[in-house]
C-alpha cells in the first residue's frame, strides 16, 4: 500500500462527479447517500473537505466514512459485503457508512473481476488489510494529538477512546492528520470471533434505491448528444456481411448514418476474453433507441459464407492458434458428431489403478450417458455500453465484470495508453459469466470513433440470445463396476463437448475408488461459447450426481450414505495426491441438508425427494429438492440448502443468493436449451427460449450455513450446479424414469409421446 494524502473539496467533488456522467456510474450518490447519514446524524451542512486514508477509504470531518466497493456488481451484493469487510477492521459505526461503487482503479483497488466467486475471498485479506491500516493511522493521529501512546488508544464505534485521562474524539476529529500518515503494514487484525459487522445481516444499501427505479444501470446512462447504436449481425453462425443497402434506413426517422467496420484485424492476438461472434459490424445510429430499431428493419443485407479462419490467442500468457470451421451448424448434427466422436479414444486426464481390469473381471457394469445443450445467459438487462472515443482519449460506461481484461484490449484497438482510457461500472441487471467478454465495449467504441460523437449500443433481446455467447453443448458416459457383493471397484467418466469438455479430473469421487479414470474430448465449433454460472461444474454435477444416485439404488444404498460411504473412504484412505476437496467439509454439507431436511423421517415420505451435493469454485453444496404433481406436471415445492462457503459476511444476502442460485438451476434443468438449424439460432427471445415461471418457484427454500472460521470461499456459483442433480433424482422418484438429457420438460414430453429424441 501506498502513503497517500487526498484533499477533495466539496467543489472538485462534485465537479468529478458530474463528468461521471451525473452520478450514474455511482452505486450510492453521494448527495442521497450523505442525505440520509446526515438526517440520522441531525448535521445537514456539507462537508467541505474528505480525506483519503487509503483507496477504499474517505472520512469528513464531520465523520461521515466513505466506503468504496472495489468490484462491480451484478445483484451478488458485493455493494454491501465488500464494505462491510472494510467496516468491520476500521471499527466504524455502520450507520455512519456510505458506500460507494469505485472507479476502474488496478492500482488503488485491486483486480476489480466479478466472476468465478472470487469477490470476498479474492479482497478478504486486503480489506481488511486496508480497514486495520486506516484504524491504526487513526489512532496515531489521536495518541499525537493527546500525547499519549498509541497503545492506550482504543476504539468502538467510529470514536478514539484514552481511558487514562478520558479523552475521546470521531474518527472524523482525526481524519485530517491520520491522513498524512503513512499508511501502516502488517497491522494486527481483529480476532473473528470478534467481529460485530461481519457475520451480522445488513440490508442491501442500494436497495431503497433499486425499488424507486433509480438510475443505477447501464442502460439508464445518458450525456447530452448521446446517439443511440445498434447492430444487424449475420443471420447466423458462420457467415458473414456481403453487401448492403441502407438507402431506405437512412430515410427514417432520427436515422444518423449506416456504416460498416471492421472489429479485429486479420493478424490481431486475442486475450483470453476477447471472445465475439462476428467480425463485420453493420451498424445503424439514430437519436433514439426506437428510431434505431424500427429503421434497422429497412436495411437490405446479402450475407456469404466466412469459410474455415484461423485465429491467435494468448490466454494470460498461453499462447496457441485457433482453427474455427465455417460449416453452418445444426444441433441434430452437432449430436451425431458428439455420438461418433464419445466412441473414439479420447485423452487421458487422471489415472488411478488399474481401471481396464477392475471393468473386465466385474460382477456387475452400469453405465449412463448424459446430456445437454447449449444455454443462454439471458441476463435480465440486455448487454449496452456507452462509449465516448476520440483522438485522445476514450471514456466507457456501462455494465462489466471484468473492466482489467478488457483495458488492454481497448488499448490496443484505439491506440490510447491505459491512463487515456477511462472506464465507468454501472450496476448490472445480471451478469453470469455474459459480462466477463468485452467485445461490446470494443464494438460501442468503434461505433463512437467513426460517428465523432458519444454513443449508446445497445442489443435487443433477440440479438442477444441469437449473438452467443453461450454454455456449451456437453456430453458425458459415466460407468461403474461392481464386484459379487455390489462393492464399487471401479469408476470411469468421459466426458466431451462442443467446442469444450467438462470434465474436472480431481473432483469427488476421484481420490474415493482404487480404479478411477477419467477423459476428455472437444470438438470445434464456430458457435461461440464463454463462462455460465459454474463453467463447466454446471453440467458435471448433473451427470455425476444423476449417476451416483442411480449408482447407489444398484448397490442397494441410502444415496446419502453411499456419498458419506465414499467421502469416509476419500477421508480415510485416499487414492492420489491431487484431489481437489476436503472430504470433511463434503461430508458436512451432506450431513446438515440430512438434519434440516429430515431426510428419512415419516411425515416427509408424501414427497418426492431428490439429493444431490458438489465442490466447485472452493465451497461446497447439497440440496435435497422436494417435488411433488401438481396439475399433472412434476414441481419442486420444498428445497433444503446446506453451503460450506466458511466465514458468512453477510448473512441475509447469503441466503438470498442461494435462493437465487435454486431458483435459477430448476429453471434450467427443466428448461433451459438453445439449438441451431443451419448455423441460425432456434430460440430468439422468451417466447421460443423457456425460462421458469414465477409460480413454478419453490414455495420455500430453506438454507442453513456451515459455521466454521475459515475464510471465505465462493457462493455465487456453488449452490448452482447440485440443483440440476437435485432435481433430475427428484424426478426419477416423482415419475418412475431417470432422465439423461437436458433439459428434462422435454424429455418428459417427448416420453409421453413415444418419440426417441435421446441423443446417444
Amino acid at each position: 500500500m501506498e502513503n497517500s494524502t487526498t484533499n477533495l473539496s466539496r467543489r472538485s467533488f462534485l465537479k468529478s462527479s458530474a463528468l461521471a456522467g451525473g452520478g450514474l456510474m455511482i452505486s450510492f450518490t453521494w448527495l442521497s447517500s450523505f442525505k440520509a447519514v446526515a438526517e440520522k446524524l441531525n448535521n445537514p451542512g456539507l462537508p467541505d473537505q474528505w480525506f483519503e486514508l487509503s483507496g477504499y477509504i474517505k472520512i469528513t470531518p464531520d465523520n461521515i466514512i466513505k466506503i468504496y466497493n472495489p468490484n462491480p456488481e451484478f445483484g451478488q451484493n458485493v455493494m454491501t459485503s465488500l464494505p462491510m469487510i472494510v467496516a468491520e477492521e476500521l471499527g466504524a459505526d455502520w450507520q455512519q457508512v456510505v458506500v460507494e461503487m469505485g472507479p476502474h482503479d488496478s492500482v488503488k483497488l485491486g483486480p476489480q473481476f466479478t466472476g468465478g466467486s472470487n469477490s470476498v475471498r479474492m479482497y478478504w485479506k486486503p480489506l481488511r488489510d486496508a480497514g486495520a491500516a486506516a484504524r491504526n493511522m487513526l489512532m496515531q493521529a489521536a495518541a499525537q494529538t493527546w500525547a499519549v501512546p498509541v497503545e492506550e488508544i482504543t476504539t468502538k464505534a467510529g470514536k478514539l477512546y484514552h481511558e487514562k485521562t478520558g479523552k475521546s474524539g470521531t474518527y472524523g476529529d482525526f481524519a485530517s492528520k491520520a491522513s498524512g500518515i503513512p499508511v501502516p503494514k502488517g497491522v494486527k487484525l481483529k480476532d473473528i470471533k470478534g467481529f460485530d459487522v461481519i457475520r451480522h445481516s445488513k440490508k442491501n444499501v442500494e436497495g431503497l434505491k433499486i425499488v424507486r427505479g433509480k438510475p443505477l444501470f447501464g442502460l439508464d446512462y445518458k450525456v447530452d448528444g448521446m446517439l443511440i447504436a445498434m447492430i444487424e449481425h449475420p443471420p447466423a453462425f458462420g457467415m458473414k456481411l456481403k453487401s448492403f443497402d441502407a438507402s431506405q434506413t437512412l430515410k427514417m426517422p432520427g436515422i444518423k448514418d449506416v456504416f460498416r467496420l471492421k472489429m479485429y484485424e486479420d493478424d490481431f492476438e486475442f486475450g483470453g476474453f476477447d471472445t465475439r461472434t462476428f467480425n463485420d459490424l453493420l451498424v445503424v445510429v439514430g437519436t433514439n433507441t426506437w428510431e434505431v430499431m424500427n429503421a434497422r428493419k429497412k436495411l437490405i443485407t446479402e450475407w456469404e459464407p466466412v469459410g474455415d479462419r484461423k485465429e491467435k490467442v494468448n490466454s494470460f500468457g498461453r499462447k496457441k492458434e485457433v482453427t474455427i470451421p465455417g460449416e453452418l451448424e445444426s444441433s441434430d448434427v452437432q449430436y451425431q458428431k458428439m455420438r461418433t466422436r464419445a466412441k473414439q479414444p479420447a485423452t487421458v486426464l487422471r489415472k488411478d489403478g488399474d481401471p481396464e481390469a477392475a471393468f473386465k473381471n466385474a460382477a456387475q457394469v452400469i453405465e449412463r450417458t448424459y446430456n445437454a445443450p447449449f444455454l443462454a445467459h439471458n441476463c435480465m438487462e440486455p448487454m449496452n455500453f456507452f462509449a465516448h472515443v476520440t483522438d485522445e482519449k476514450a471514456l466507457f460506461a456501462g455494465p462489466l465484470q471484468a473492466p482489467g481484461w478488457v483495458e488492454p484490449t481497448l488499448s490496443k484497438i484505439f491506440n490510447l495508453s491505459p491512463e487515456k482510457i477511462e472506464i465507468q461500472m454501472t450496476r448490472m441487471g445480471g451478469g453470469f459469466g455474459r459480462r466477463a467478454y468485452g467485445h461490446y465495449l470494443v464494438e460501442a467504441g468503434l461505433i463512437s470513433r467513426q460517428a465523432k460523437a458519444p454513443v449508446k449500443l445497445i442489443y435487443s433481446r433477440e440479438d442477444d440470445m441469437t449473438y452467443g455467447i453461450y454454455r456449451p453443448m456437453y456430453t458425458a458416459t459415466y460407468r461403474a463396476a461392481l464386484d459379487a457383493n455390489k462393492n464399487l471397484i471401479a469408476f470411469h467418466v468421459k466426458g466431451g463437448g462442443i467446442p469444450e469438455h467438462p470434465v474436472h479430473e480431481n473432483r469427488f469421487p476421484a481420490g474415493a475408488v482404487d480404479n478411477y479414470l477419467a477423459e476428455s474430448w472437444e470438438l470445434p465449433s464456430n458457435i461461440t461459447i464463454g463462462a455460465f454460472r459454474a463453467p463447466r461444474s454446471n453440467f458435471n454435477a448433473a451427470a455425476e450426481q444423476s449417476f451416483l444416485d442411480e449408482l447407489a439404488e444398484a448397490m442397494g444404498k441410502d444415496p446419502i450414505d453411499f456419498r458419506l460411504e465414499l467421502l469416509q473412504r476419500a477421508k480415510e484412505r485416499p487414492v492420489g495426491k491431487n484431489n481437489d476437496y476436503d472430504a470433511d467439509r463434503y461430508a458436512g454439507v451432506l450431513e446438515l441438508v440430512r438434519d434440516k431436511s429430515g431426510w428419512n423421517k415419516p411425515e416427509n415420505r408424501k414427497y418426492n425427494r431428490g439429493v444431490a451435493a458438489y465442490f466447485c469454485h472452493n465451497s461446497y453444496a447439497a440440496h435435497v429438492v422436494d417435488m411433488v404433481t401438481k396439475n399433472g406436471e412434476p414441481y419442486v415445492e420444498r428445497v433444503f440448502s446446506a453451503i460450506d462457503c466458511g466465514v458468512v459476511v453477510n448473512p441475509d444476502a447469503a441466503t438470498n443468493m442461494v435462493q437465487g442460485a435454486v431458483v435459477d438451476g430448476i429453471g434450467n434443468a427443466f428448461y433451459g436449451g438453445l439449438t441451431h438449424k443451419d448455423g441460425r439460432s432456434e430460440q430468439s427471445n422468451f417466447s421460443e427460449y423457456r425460462i421458469i415461471r414465477i409460480h413454478e418457484a419453490p414455495k420455500s427454500i430453506d438454507v442453513h450455513f456451515i459455521e466454521n472460521d475459515i475464510d471465505p470461499t465462493g457462493l455465487g456459483e456453488p449452490p448452482f450446479p447440485p440443483v440440476f442433480g437435485a432435481v433430475a433424482n427428484a424426478l426419477y422418484r416423482n415419475t418412475g424414469k431417470r432422465y439423461y438429457n437436458q433439459p428434462y420438460k422435454n424429455d418428459i414430453i417427448n416420453r409421453k409421446n413415444n418419440i426417441d429424441k435421446k441423443a446417444f
